[in-house]
């Protein structure tokens, strides 16, 4: 008997002991930062001269770990590794696989902190923002398990008599996975654990802002016994390692979770058919967001503030659901702004190894200069009210900004920020809104504010995204609570951590027999 899911419990900081607790893991983790830390190619580890070197984006002088970087003479051997091992993977039942899910699981939660304290150092995240991410990683492996052995036996279908009719699932091949930085440990997990459930085998190339929570998840896999090949852990850049993996012909999927630039750039190579390829290339993509705040007139105007100041700066704005706009009706406008700048100002920055730091820092140099480069645009285009500020001096800290009165077309309001930014625009009615909020090129989160359920109708239909939230902010999505993806730019809307997800990375088989 497969025991029910569960969401995995968030760590209640208010509680001593549990703040204790995790004191203690972010002291065992600083004593182990700045370690070497292997390849994985066929089970064995490879250690190499070049390194990727990653630095706490709170204090930059700080090495967390220097981790070996594949090239493409490695690339190749991993792409080989895995194809080999696919041909045994693929044959062990979906119920052993899970095990190795559940298994690890098992390992994760009992070193929660040890990893949402990497986390912290790695990634800058705050402390509800680490353990939040951590539960998540546990969630995917727990869900995605569950859902690989209801799909073992596969589909019914209909039989005629002296006929019998099958319909099952078949791995789709070789997989390459690219997470991103900012779900440093959940999306990581995810993506990575959905192939290999399914039967696939896996070259992991994480994100190179944050290899060393990735390298501590291979050798949890590991550890929970999975077989040598079947995942092979290849940090390197994107232009030499991650291209050479994307265009092999013995790839048969990609999971890319980034940029949308990134991510049609990974959709048109994996469209050409290589010379030796004898299938097509799937593609699982989510790309960003550009996410909108809709408050109506008829709304709690508190909860409305305080859902435009969580989604645009729960880590400090550095999610793809993230609602970096807010859309508000002019006859509250004015009120709801003036409770977003008071509840923005209350907000503390810093060491995200300080509990009471409510935001830590951007991830690196480049997001920070990014960052600090749209509120210098946003200065021209709207009006700044609150934060504006940063300050690179040890880490890469800016202050929560609110800018007012921006045309919906103004860039900041059209093109993904990535940080702790967000803008508002006002409106007349809701049809206004709805056209507001549906004017960019992404489709990934929304929310909408209100009392009217004759709007909340029309919004079901009329707002453009793959996650809307209503009387509530557009961020926290919950494996097997909110399955998570988007349309438009957003991706390929795969719906991360629900019903469908598995399927996308298997190949479905009829199989008939007449007797």
């Amino acid at each position: 008997m497969v025991v029910p899911y569960t969401h995995e419990p968030f760590t209640d900081f208010t509680v001593e002991e549990n703040r204790k607790e995790f004191e203690k893991a972010l002291k065992q983790v600083e004593n182990e930062l700045g370690k070497e830390h292997d390849l994985l190619v066929n089970g064995e580890r490879i250690s190499t001269e070049e390194k990727i070197v990653s630095k706490n984006p709170a204090n930059k002088e700080q090495v967390i770990g220097r981790v070996s970087k594949a090239n493409k003479d490695i690339a190749e051997k991993a792409i080989q590794s895995a194809d080999e091992a696919l041909k045994s993977w693929r044959k062990w039942s979906a119920r052993a696989r899970a095990e190795i899910l559940i298994r690890t699981a098992a390992i994760v939660r009992r070193r929660k902190h040890e990893f949402s304290a990497y986390l912290v150092y790695e990634a800058g995240k705050p402390w509800k923002e680490a353990d939040a991410d951590t539960a998540e990683a546990i969630d995917f492996m727990e869900y995605y398990a569950r859902q690989m052995i209801e799909l073992g036996d596969g589909k019914q279908v209909q039989s005629r008599p002296g006929e019998d009719n099958r319909y099952v699932y078949t791995p789709t091949g070789v997989t390459v996975v690219i997470p991103p930085w900012n779900f440093a440990f959940a999306i990581m997990a995810g993506t990575t654990v959905a192939p290999i459930v399914t039967g696939n085998t896996v070259l992991l190339k994480p994100a190179s802002a944050t290899p060393v929570i990735a390298a501590k998840f291979v050798e949890a896999l590991v550890e929970a016994g999975l077989p040598k090949g079947v995942l092979n852990f290849v940090p390197g850049s994107g232009s030499e390692v991650g291209d050479y993996l994307v265009d092999h012909p013995k790839t048969a999927l990609i999971s890319f979770t980034g940029s949308r630039e990134v991510g049609t750039r990974i959709f048109e190579r994996a469209a050409k058919v290589q010379p030796g390829q004898n299938h097509l290339k799937r593609v699982i993509a989510e790309m960003g967001g550009k996410d909108t705040v809709v408050v109506d007139k008829d709304a709690d105007l508190e909860l409305a503030a305080e859902a435009i100041v969580v989604s645009a700066f729960g880590f400090s704005g550095q999610k793809c659901s993230a609602g970096s706009r807010a859309v508000v009706h002019e006859e509250v406008y004015d009120k709801v702004l003036d409770r977003v700048i008071e509840l923005t100002n209350d907000l503390t920055t810093g060491d995200p190894t300080n509990y009471d730091n409510y935001m830590g820092p951007v991830i690196d140099k480049g997001a920070y200069d990014k960052i600090m480069s749209y509120i210098e645009i946003g200065k021209e285009e709207g009006r700044l009210v609150a934060g504006g500020t940063g300050d690179d001096s040890k880490g890469f800290f800016i202050q929560p900004t609110v800018f007012a009165d921006l045309d919906p077309e103004a860039r900041i309001q059209q093109e993904e920020i990535f940080g702790p930014v967000v803008a508002l625009t006002k409106v007349k009615d809701f049809d206004e809104a709805m056209e507001v909020a549906n004017n960019t090129e992404y489709g990934l989160t929304g929310a909408l504010i209100t009392n009217n359920r004759e709007y909340i109708e029309r919004a079901k239909d009329e707002f453009q995204v793959g996650n809307l939230y209503f009387n509530r902010n557009c961020t926290g999505a919950i494996v097997g609570y909110h399955p998570f993806g988007g349309f438009k730019m957003s991706g390929t809307d795969s719906k991360a951590g629900g019903p469908d997800y598995l399927i996308l990375h298997m190949q479905a088989k009829t199989i008939s027999e007449m007797f």
